[in-house]
C-alpha cells in the first residue's frame, strides 16, 4: 500500500495503518480488525507518556515487560504529566481530563500511569529551562509535575490508582513515589 491522502477516512495511509485527523487530534487506526473483546473490559490502565519518538519502542517494551501488553488505553502529550496540568497550554489539561473519563467510561480502568522522560523538549518549552544538564533537578522537576497531576487525580477519582515513573533515554525506569 502506498502513503496517499484522502481515501477512506480521509487519513493518511501508513503501510497497514492509517492516520486519522479527528477534531483537530491525530489518530492511528489500525487496517487490521479491531478486538473488539478485548476492548470491552480488557483495559487495566490508561498511560499518559511524551509523544517524544526516541522513546514510543521503549515505552511500549517497558508496558509490555511489567505485564500490560493489550491492558492498556494511551494519551500521548508532550510533556506527559506537564501536559497534563501546565498554564501556558491550558487545553492539553482539558483533553488529558476528557481521557480519564472516556477511559473510566469505556473500559473502567482502574489505574492512571504517568511516564515522563528526562531530555524532555516540553519542559525545555514550557518552563525555559534545560534540566538535563542537572540529573538531580531534573528528576525533581519532574516528580513535582508528576506528583501535582497525581494529587489532581486522586482528588477527582480516589478510586484510581496512579503510577509515577521516569524514562531515562536509555529506556530505564525510575518510580517516584
Amino acid at each position: 500500500m502506498h502513503d496517499h491522502l484522502g481515501g477512506c477516512g480521509g487519513g493518511i495511509a501508513l503501510g497497514r495503518r492509517r492516520l486519522l485527523g479527528i477534531g483537530g487530534a491525530a489518530l492511528v487506526a489500525s487496517a487490521v480488525p479491531f478486538r473488539i473483546a478485548r476492548a470491552a473490559g480488557g483495559t487495566d490502565a490508561l498511560l499518559l507518556n511524551c509523544m517524544d519518538y526516541r522513546l514510543t519502542e521503549a515505552t511500549t517494551t517497558y508496558m509490555v515487560q511489567h505485564g500490560m501488553a493489550e491492558k492498556y488505553d494511551q494519551v500521548v502529550m508532550a510533556g506527559a504529566a506537564l501536559a497534563a496540568k501546565n498554564d501556558k497550554f491550558p487545553a492539553w489539561g482539558t483533553t488529558f481530563w476528557d481521557h480519564v473519563q472516556v477511559a473510566l467510561d469505556l473500559h473502567h480502568i482502574h489505574k492512571v500511569v504517568i511516564m515522563d522522560h528526562r531530555d524532555c523538549g516540553a519542559y525545555k518549552v514550557i518552563l525555559g529551562k534545560d534540566f538535563a544538564k542537572d540529573p538531580k533537578d531534573e528528576f525533581e522537576v519532574h516528580a513535582k509535575h508528576m506528583r501535582a497531576v497525581r494529587d489532581d487525580v486522586k482528588k477527582k477519582y480516589p478510586q484510581l490508582e496512579v503510577e509515577l515513573l521516569l524514562m531515562a533515554l536509555d529506556g530505564k525506569v525510575e518510580t517516584i513515589s
